[in-house]
Formats: C-alpha cells, sequence, structure tokens
C-alpha cells in the first residue's frame, strides 16, 4: 500500500493529537493565520458523516472493547479496588472524546477555574478568564439569552431529542424529599445557584437531534486551505535540536492503515510543536522524546532531553457509583439500545432519521443535583472527612462533593443480567483525593504503558461515595417508576439488617430513611471498592503548575526545559474540576489559541 497521506515536509505548526483541544485551537488559528500551515496528527480514524458520532445515543458503542475509536488504559490492579484493575477508555479519533462522549452538558465550578491562577501560580487562567471562552463555544439553545451561557458558537446546546420519564420524576420528586434543595432551570451558572438544586441536564446535541462534537464543527464543515487534519498519524516522538523543538516523528497507525509502511517519518515545525494526545498519550509523547523522569527514561532506553520530574504524574479522574435499580416495565430507558434489539433499533433510526427526536438523539443521563453538604450533614460523612472538607471544600461554597445523576438504563454489559428495563442513580465525585501516574514501559509507541490508577486509595473518597450511595437511595426508591433494587450490583448487607434491599415498589414520600449500621457502612465500601470505575474523564499528568510544584507546563503551556513546544490538552489541569470534562477541554482549546496567536503576532 502506498503511504496513506501525502504529507509535506515542513509546516509551521505541527499538533501531535487530533482531539477535542487540538482540533478548536488548531481551528480558531488557522482562520485568524490564513498563512500559516498547520499539521494535526491524529493516531485514530476519521469521524467525518460517520452516524456513530452523529447520533448522540450510539456514545456506549464507542465503548465495546474492539472499538476502533477508543484506546483502553489498563491501570495495575489495586487493593483499592479489590484486586480489580481499572480501565480507562480515551478517545481515538479525529475530535477525541467530542466524538464518543456521553454529551453531558455540564459546567464545573468557577473556583475549580480560580484554583488554576491562585494555587498554581497560573495568571491568565481564572474563571474571569475562561467563562468567556465557554460562552465563545457555544449557542445556548435552550434560552440564547441565559447569564453566561453563549449565543453564537458552533456547537449547540439542547435538551436533546427525549427527556426520559425517570428524569422528570426525579426533579420532581427531589425537591420534595430533599425540601432545602429546590428546583433550577439552570444547573450551570458556574455559582452557588447551581448547586443543590435538581435540574434536567443539557446536552451537546443541537434540536435537530446531532452531536456538537469538534470534529464536525470546527473541522469538517471547513474547506481548509491551511490546515491539514490527519487520521492514522501515531506521533512516536517529538525531535529536537539543541534543546529546540523542530518536528515530530510519526508512523501510520496500523491499525487504521494495517497495509501502510510502518517506517518512522519526521515532519518538521517552523515555528511550533503543540503535543495535544491527551490526558494518557501526551507524557508517553513527552517521556519517548527524552522528557520526563530520569529514572523512567533511562529504563526505556530513551536519552534524557529535560528531567522534568512531574510528568505522567498527578493522574486524576472522577471515581464513579453506578447503583442499578428495577424500573417499570412501561417507563422509556435506553436499555433495549443497550442490549442491540433490532426491533428498538430500527423504530429509533427511522425517528432520528425523520426529526432527530427519540432515543438516538439522547443519552439517558437527564437528570441532576449538584450535591454539597450542608453544615449539619457534614456529621454523616463522618470525622475522618472533616479536615479534607476544611481543606477543599468549606471556603468555596460554589463546589459541589458529587454530582448525583438519575440514569435511563444500565449502559454496558448486560448479559448476566435479566433482560429489563432499569433506572440507575450515578455518583460522580468531583474533587476525589485519591492520585495515579502514567508512564511508558518501553520506547516502543505501541506498547502499553506503566499505569497505576489510585483510585480510592485515599480514604476520603470512599467517605464521599458510601454518603452518596445513601443519598441516591432515598431519593430513587420514592420515584413511581422504582421497582426494588438490582440485588447482586449493589452491597450486601449482612443477615437481618435495617438496611436490606427488599423493596420492590415505591415508597411514601414521608417514608423513613433507612438506617444503617457500622457493618452496613462496611459492606457498602466492599460494594464501592468491587464496582467503582471510570467517569472517563482523565486529567492533570501534565500539569500547569511551577516547576517546583511538580509542574511541566507554565502558564503559556512552555514545556519546561525545552523551547518551542507546548502541550494544551487535559492533562494541564493541575487541579480537578466539577463536571464532565468536555467543557474544560473546550476552554482549555481556546484559551492554546488565543496564547498562540499572541506570540505569533495576531490577536483572536
Amino acid at each position: 500500500m502506498t503511504s496513506p497521506h501525502a504529507i509535506e515536509a515542513e509546516y509551521d505548526l505541527v499538533f501531535a493529537g487530533g482531539g477535542t483541544v487540538a482540533c478548536v485551537c488548531a481551528s480558531r488559528l488557522a482562520t485568524a493565520f490564513p498563512d500559516l500551515k498547520i499539521l494535526v496528527l491524529e493516531c485514530g480514524p476519521t469521524t467525518k458523516d460517520n452516524k456513530q458520532h452523529i447520533q448522540p445515543g450510539q456514545f456506549f458503542t464507542h465503548l465495546a472493547p474492539t472499538s476502533p475509536t477508543v484506546k483502553y488504559f489498563v491501570s495495575k490492579p489495586s487493593v483499592y479496588l479489590a484486586g480489580r484493575s481499572l480501565a480507562i477508555p480515551t478517545g481515538r479519533c479525529i475530535g477525541g472524546s467530542s466524538s464518543i462522549n456521553a454529551v453531558v452538558y455540564n459546567h464545573p465550578a468557577a473556583s475549580d477555574f480560580d484554583d488554576w491562577e491562585n494555587d498554581f501560580n497560573n495568571p491568565g487562567w481564572s474563571s474571569k478568564e475562561l467563562i468567556p471562552l465557554l460562552q465563545k463555544v457555544e449557542t445556548y439553545e435552550i434560552d440564547p439569552k441565559k447569564p453566561r451561557h453563549g449565543s453564537g458558537g458552533p456547537l449547540k446546546v439542547s435538551y436533546g431529542g427525549q427527556i426520559l420519564d425517570l428524569a422528570k420524576q426525579f426533579v420532581e420528586l427531589g425537591p420534595k424529599f430533599e425540601k432545602d434543595r429546590p428546583l433550577t432551570d439552570d444547573g450551570n451558572e458556574f455559582g452557588t445557584a447551581s448547586i443543590n438544586a435538581f435540574h434536567i441536564i443539557p446536552k451537546w446535541v443541537s434540536t435537530n437531534g446531532r452531536r456538537s462534537d469538534v470534529a464536525h464543527h470546527y473541522i469538517y464543515n471547513k474547506d481548509w486551505k491551511n490546515l491539514s487534519v490527519l487520521d492514522g498519524c501515531r506521533v512516536q516522538r517529538v525531535v529536537f535540536e539543541d534543546g529546540i523543538a523542530t518536528g515530530v516523528e510519526y508512523l501510520f497507525d496500523k491499525q487504521v492503515y494495517p497495509s501502510a509502511p510502518q517506517d518512522i517519518r519526521t515532519v518538521k515545525a517552523r515555528r511550533l510543536v503543540v503535543v495535544s494526545a491527551g490526558a494518557m498519550s501526551t507524557p508517553l509523547v513527552l517521556e519517548r522524546s527524552g522528557i520526563g523522569k530520569k529514572d523512567v527514561l533511562e529504563k526505556a532506553g530513551i536519552p534524557v532531553i529535560a528531567e522534568v520530574p512531574g510528568v505522567g504524574e498527578n493522574f486524576q479522574d472522577h471515581p464513579n457509583s453506578v447503583a442499578p435499580y428495577l424500573a417499570d416495565p412501561n417507563t422509556p430507558t435506553l436499555d433495549s439500545l443497550f442490549r442491540g434489539e433490532p426491533e428498538t433499533w430500527g423504530k429509533m433510526t427511522e425517528q432520528w432519521e425523520r426529526d432527530g427526536t427519540g432515543l438516538l438523539a439522547t443519552n439517558a443521563v437527564d437528570a441532576q443535583i449538584k450535591m454539597r453538604p450542608h453544615p449539619e450533614e457534614l456529621a454523616e460523612l463522618g470525622p475522618d472527612f472533616a479536615k479534607y472538607w476544611k481543606e477543599v471544600f468549606a471556603n468555596k461554597p460554589d463546589k459541589p462533593l458529587f454530582w448525583l445523576c438519575a440514569l435511563g438504563g444500565l449502559a454496558g454489559d448486560q448479559s448476566a443480567f435479566p433482560p429489563v428495563k432499569y433506572m440507575c442513580t450515578g455518583c460522580f465525585m468531583g474533587i476525589p483525593a485519591s492520585r495515579g501516574y502514567v508512564h511508558i514501559s518501553s520506547s516502543d509507541p505501541y506498547a502499553d504503558p506503566d499505569f497505576y490508577s489510585g483510585f480510592l486509595s485515599n480514604p476520603v473518597d470512599i467517605l464521599a461515595l458510601r454518603w452518596g450511595y445513601k443519598k441516591g437511595r432515598e431519593l430513587i426508591r420514592r420515584i413511581p417508576a422504582f421497582r426494588g433494587a438490582l440485588i447482586p450490583a449493589h452491597p450486601q448487607f449482612p443477615e437481618g439488617s435495617a438496611a436490606a434491599l427488599t423493596e420492590t415498589g415505591p415508597v411514601p414520600l414521608d417514608a423513613p430513611k433507612v438506617v444503617y449500621s457500622a457493618e452496613d457502612d462496611k459492606a457498602i465500601d466492599e460494594f464501592l471498592r468491587k464496582f467503582v470505575t471510570t467517569a472517563w474523564h482523565p486529567l492533570g499528568t501534565c500539569a500547569m503548575k511551577p516547576f517546583e510544584m511538580g509542574g511541566v507546563v507554565d502558564s503559556k503551556l512552555n514545556v519546561y526545559g525545552v523551547k518551542n513546544l507546548k502541550v494544551a490538552d487535559l492533562s494541564i489541569p493541575p487541579s480537578n474540576v466539577n463536571a464532565n470534562t468536555y467543557s474544560t477541554g473546550l476552554a482549555i482549546g481556546e484559551k492554546a489559541a488565543v496564547i498562540i496567536a499572541a506570540e505569533l503576532g495576531g490577536r483572536l
């Protein structure tokens, strides 16, 4: 086979990675600088006009183990996860995770961004600068005039093509049971008004039922003369001359182009190299390039270009605890789609093609509350949680402890369970205390890394998720569609426990709360260690903070110790965000474009 792409010898800017941030940044720069030649190299396949990347309800199809659009990173087994390994899926296609995610529209707290500036010495990265960039990316079709939302951006936001009845029941019942947690029409105002308020979740979906990914809305919708975004090009390393990045080495990905030659090729960058391969892959590219911990590099036989110990450290995600329950057989859920039932797929495809509505225009994640314990509730989390609360949350009232969702279906493999309808609570901890790492295991770009997730290694994360399980159970057992618990996927409470999962229908609104003993709490903790999983939100592995604090890049995204090399993706957040990470990736992409444009002598 001949080479899949005709790649020139030199470009002005070369992006190593073609995910969310790279597509946003490269698109903005190509528009602002029409004489600038820009190359984006993505190891995964194209997504253009592919319904798997356009229909929101197909998000779960990308999670198949054989999916060509996802790369799974498998962590070491951990005692904190009952001996389990954890598999972290990341986008591996043009558009990255924006092309495969669950389209949940979820803003972080303003203080999450402010922490980046104030706690880690990153001027220009506060909420004051980043919120306008998020407004720039979107058209908030729900209400374009709503404060802190956008009205003219390329990405559309709506409620999708269908709001499930379960979600409506959740937000209707929630404020009646949690009487000091009201209903709101906007859970994404970046402030305290969005905390402890039930709301329907918007989606990165247009009113005609199409996914708002960056590939189709920043790249494929324009006839570029100066921007090349190429699939199936795996970056091996950045090339340096006297500490200055001058280009990258790459090869044609053998999964995307199995017949292509596997020889290493080089493309030069006259002005700048930007590594934008994502939180899991960017540290591996840097390490293969000779930037990282000395012992990691030497073990892999790689000469040290710049010793930057923070590369690959500070791995974070949002631990996700899903508790499944049985739903009324007459209530709509996405379970028949998840199980691949042909009749449902046929009907829903026809409906989506007709008017952009139905189950393929939604995601089963329709309602939530960003929950923060009231002062009188803190005791329920226990004294061991108090120190962490004081350090991270107490003086920042816009930070929730977690967001608690009502899910209309049990996504994933249901083969071990009855083919019925399910509803779940999903508890996502926003600022976990646990940390992990990801490093190269060799110089081979196809080699699996040395990855440790660190999930639940800090006990405060268990305490928060335990409280979240209890809160979710109290709410869902009162929903009219509730028909009991899927007992094998819940805590196994001791015989005779008052917390036993015996109910087969909804309880009255004023029914007594479930009482848990110390043994019951242990059962919940064991359940969490056995079942907690990823929220697909890795970040932090090339943190933007001072070098002496373990930083990898400065506030202008420059990699320490070398020149003409930047990192721009979700590896740079020095601390976590209380939200699905798509919005944060968009903000980073827009901010990176502003930074690079200024250095090129222009302005966006």
